[in-house]
């Protein structure tokens, strides 16, 4: 048998190697052992083991083993499981090593789930005196063990909770008050509000209260030691599910938290999860908040300081590529937060604060300041919409000098507070605001020198159109139709020449708004623009432009159904032809990730529209990829909280507990949706035309 344990650990080895086939390698042998033997041959490594990085990768096999087979163990001999149980609270009781302990815990922690009944009742008694025995003792290491277990399993003690509550309080108070193992406080921290958030709020507030106290030293010290965030990211669920438990703290809570936010000797993360940690209180609880609102001007001033902390990148108005937005950063952060705090408390109780801290930001010569008073505008625009449209336009006439600041990142940041403003206040601010704000808009389309300026113009022109009345737009179609051509052309050439499309790509669908809001009366301009967008739409063939014909796709099929069939016939042939070379990609069927998949389902149904009934025609090479987009499935998987992840790829992930996280792949959902939407329109548009596909249809 020791013959067996060794060449099994030395197989652990290979899994772990950093070589690709040699670990292919090992996971095929790996595999192919039987899964009850590979069960007791983990254990095995965990109690034989010298080597503390084995053990802890022993004990995570074992835990994903037992989560994917449990069924496996479940069906062996009483006895059998009896005995694997014992001799892993014993391995993790004897256990030294830090990281190897928690990966053992962990695998306590998944056994101990399984064994839990439909009823809610624990199948396991030597697991719950094991706890209360660790919690009693003299070791830190073996009350941190305890705490990990009831953390990820704060339901552990099932419909018997009640008989133990007197005892569990003893044992989370008494760790919660160690007074020399800040270790155990933390994990007594993450404990105690694991186990509350399972209790109803008057519940934790009858039996808990006392715990607050030590609980909010506990985060305190955590926060100072910038050690361990889990304690308060723990904290900040236990505020998000039992905010009113927070109360007789609050004062303390709030008062550190002002102190951390506004200390730029902290780190960034954990400032920023200090505020995370304020504005759920304010989401979860305004009115407990209002009560309190001498917090609230100086929790919107730190928020604002936060807002200018940017970097001086030279060539950040240049740039064509641009990159998401990072969240981490300090300016990001304070301005989703100020957006939150504005739509938790209103208008009413954070407006005043906002009138003035920003004006003098609005006035200063550092640009940083004048960029964070613009952008508080834009954030808390939505959650102040009743308090600001009373004076809608002072807010805009203080705004619109910026439009010409000799900053290009605070003439952007003029056109976000403005675009936001068309979004959240129309259409009222077309109506009143038309003739101050589109002369300045316009004007900056002609910002060459920074595209990103530019390009954000025209996205703040496509806001103000989006929910424009026609009226109000029409007196300016002529000239603003003239303006679009000639930035059209300009960018056409400039991709010609330069490969540059930032600022292509948004005209285009700048253009795209205008002629879908103008609807017939863009005839006259119809021929200004369809010539160049057929030359990019048969052109833009490289990779880096998808998105780019993508988007005139869009335009294209918009402009088409704002003037109508008797204007489009003319080319709709040829942009037909067009549509089916670009969607099988030289003979190939376009990639299910390709950008312009989305846009072309989408221009198909408004051709559907435009033609009417000859459409009939096109369906056997447009109904293919649309019915593949309509059967999407999204992808799911678990995996551990220690695995990387890329969630750039489509994927998102909720935590589960500390061990695991649950993961969807979004990226296609959308598509699914449109195309649904599509097969709607095919049907409702061609009636009986429509007829061969409908059993095809019933059945995704």
């Amino acid at each position: 048998m020791a013959d067996v344990q060794d060449q099994f650990s030395a197989l652990l080895e290979t899994l772990a190697s950093p070589d690709n086939e040699s670990r292919n390698r090992g996971e095929e042998q790996y595999n192919a052992i039987p899964i009850d033997q590979r069960l007791n041959l983990l254990l095995g490594s965990i109690e034989t083991s010298s080597s503390t990085t084995l053990r802890a990768f022993a004990a995570i096999l074992l835990r994903r083993l037992l989560t994917n087979s449990w069924e496996v163990f479940a069906v062996s001999p009483i006895e059998t499981q009896n005995m694997f149980k014992l001799k892993l609270l014993e391995l993790l009781k004897r256990e030294t090593d830090e990281s190897a302990r928690k990966k053992l815990s962990d695998t306590v922690s998944e056994v101990a789930r399984n064994l839990q009944d439909g009823e809610g009742n624990m199948n396991w008694d030597e697991l719950l005196k094991f706890m209360f025995n660790c919690c009693n003792s003299g070791t830190a290491q073996h009350k941190e063990s305890a705490l990990s277990i009831l953390n990820s399993v704060p339901d552990i003690f099932g419909s018997a909770q009640q008989n133990y509550m007197g005892l569990i309080k003893e044992m989370l108070f008494a760790s919660l008050n160690d007074p020399d193992n800040p270790n155990v406080r933390f994990a007594a921290i993450r404990a105690t509000c694991a186990f509350l958030t399972g209790l109803e709020e008057d519940e934790a507030k009858r039996f808990f209260t006392d715990f607050l106290k030590p609980m909010l030293k506990g985060v305190e010290d955590c926060v100072v030691a910038e050690d361990d965030d889990g304690p308060l990211k723990s904290f900040v669920e236990l505020a998000e599910k039992l905010p009113k438990f927070l109360r007789p703290g609050l004062d303390q809570l709030m008062e550190f938290a002002l102190r951390v936010i506004a200390n730029t000797n902290f780190a960034d993360s954990w400032r920023q999860l200090v505020l995370e940690l304020v504005i759920t209180i304010c989401e979860a609880a305004p009115a407990m908040i209002r009560k309190k609102d001498k917090y609230i001007a100086p929790l919107v001033v730190q928020m604002l300081q936060m807002m200018t902390d940017l970097e001086d990148e030279e060539n950040w108005a240049m740039e064509d590529e641009v990159e998401d937005v990072d969240s981490d950063e300090n300016c990001v952060a304070a301005e989703a937060a100020l957006d939150r705090l504005a739509c938790a408390l209103g208008g009413k109780m954070v407006m005043p604060h906002i009138i003035q801290a920003v004006p003098p930001m609005l006035q200063s010569k550092e640009w940083k300041h004048r960029y964070a008073g613009l952008m508080a505008i834009s954030a808390s625009a939505e959650g102040c919409k009743k308090a600001m449209e009373a004076n809608l336009a002072g807010i805009v006439m203080a705004c619109l000098p910026y439009i010409t600041d000799e900053h290009p990142r605070v003439r952007f940041a003029c056109c976000n507070a403005l675009g936001q403003m068309a979004t959240d206040f129309s259409p009222l601010f077309q109506k009143k605001m038309h003739d101050k704000v589109l002369p300045g808009l316009i004007h900056l389309l002609d910002d060459d020198a920074h595209p990103r300026v530019q390009s954000h113009t025209a996205a703040a022109l496509v806001n103000f159109f989006e929910e424009c009345p026609q009226n109000v737009l029409l007196p300016y179609l002529p000239n603003l139709c003239q303006k679009m051509q000639a930035t059209l052309e300009k960018k056409t050439m400039e991709l010609v020449q330069t490969h540059r499309k930032l600022v292509l790509e948004q005209i285009i669908t700048t253009i795209a708004t205008i002629a879908d809001t103008a609807e017939n009366h863009f005839t006259p301009f119809y021929q200004n623009f369809m010539p160049n967008l057929k030359y990019i739409m048969e052109n833009a063939n490289d990779k880096e432009l998808r998105l780019l014909r993508g988007k005139t796709i869009e335009c294209i099929s918009l402009i088409g159904l704002a003037v109508g069939k008797e204007v489009f016939l003319s080319d709709a042939e040829q942009i037909m032809n067009m549509l089916l070379k670009a969607q099988t990609d030289d003979g190939e069927q376009l990639e299910a990730d390709d950008p312009q998949v989305s846009y072309m389902i989408s221009a198909w149904a408004r051709m559907c529209k435009i033609i009417g009934p000859q459409f009939t025609a096109y369906l056997p090479v447009v109904m293919p990829p649309l019915l593949r987009a309509a059967q999407i499935k999204p992808e799911v998987t678990l995996v551990d909280s220690d695995d990387q992840v890329d969630e750039d790829e489509g994927w998102e992930f909720v935590p589960l507990s500390d061990q695991q996280k649950f993961g969807v792949k979004t990226a296609g959902l959308e598509d699914k949706n449109t195309a649904c939407q599509m097969l709607v329109c095919y049907a409702r548009e061609l009636k009986e035309g429509f007829a061969g596909y409908t059993e095809q249809v019933v059945r995704i």
